[in-house]
């Protein structure tokens, strides 16, 4: 099993973690990683996009000019795609993009990022992060001692504090270890977890 330092907010360090190999130490294939960010994308979706075809515009009932003797195409009604103001052809309506990955290759996925952070040594370990009250200020202060420009905060439960101090902050998310995905980890650059989190994560993807 790897071993990782155990940092506190003032970059310090105050001890060592064994990581589990199955979370941290496996051979990361790109695709894995594309196919499970693929799907995060897709259901993120809201599918809302909508047009009106020709039998939903307005107008239309006669025709609008004589069949023969103008020298233009012939047409039946305004509401043709042909004519302005007509409707849309093959234009999108309200549909579904969401799809499942099976929760294996979903794990896997998850797990694969892990290990990519921790292969690039983008990845560091607080023993907390607690703040007494909700200061921006604070947040940024703590950040400059760990030289972290661009981070993904695992926090192993609720914390407003936290979660409040650091959202005006561009490049920073805090994020429960419950709601931890592909997508996130590879936007930020590098990834801080909270020393429970790691047993969280155990019990989450290796159960």
């Amino acid at each position: 099993m790897a071993v990782t330092q155990v940092y506190n907010t003032d970059n310090k360090k105050v001890g060592e973690v064994e990581l589990n190999d199955s979370l941290f130490g496996l051979e990361v294939k790109k695709h894995i990683l594309h196919d499970v960010v693929k799907m995060q994308l897709a259901n993120r979706r809201a599918g809302t996009a909508c047009t009106k075809t020709r039998v939903e515009v307005s107008g239309g009932g006669r025709k609008p000019f004589r069949q023969k003797g103008t020298g233009r195409a012939r047409q039946g009604t305004n509401r043709s795609p042909l004519m302005r103001g007509g409707g849309v052809t093959f234009g999108p309506k309200p549909r579904d993009y969401s799809y499942k990955l099976p929760k294996k290759v979903r794990k896997l996925g998850l797990r694969m990022a892990l290990s990519a952070r921790f292969s690039e040594n983008n990845m560091i370990v607080l023993d907390g992060f607690d703040l007494a009250d909700i200061k921006t200020k604070e947040f940024v202060e703590v950040m400059k001692k760990l030289n972290i420009e661009n981070g993904l905060i695992v926090v192993p439960g609720k914390n407003e504090n936290l979660e409040k101090s650091s959202r005006n902050v561009h490049g920073f998310k805090v994020i429960q270890t419950g709601g931890l995905n592909v997508y996130d980890i590879l936007l930020h650059r590098r990834l801080v977890l909270l020393q429970p989190c790691l047993g969280q994560l155990e019990e989450r993807l290796l159960s």
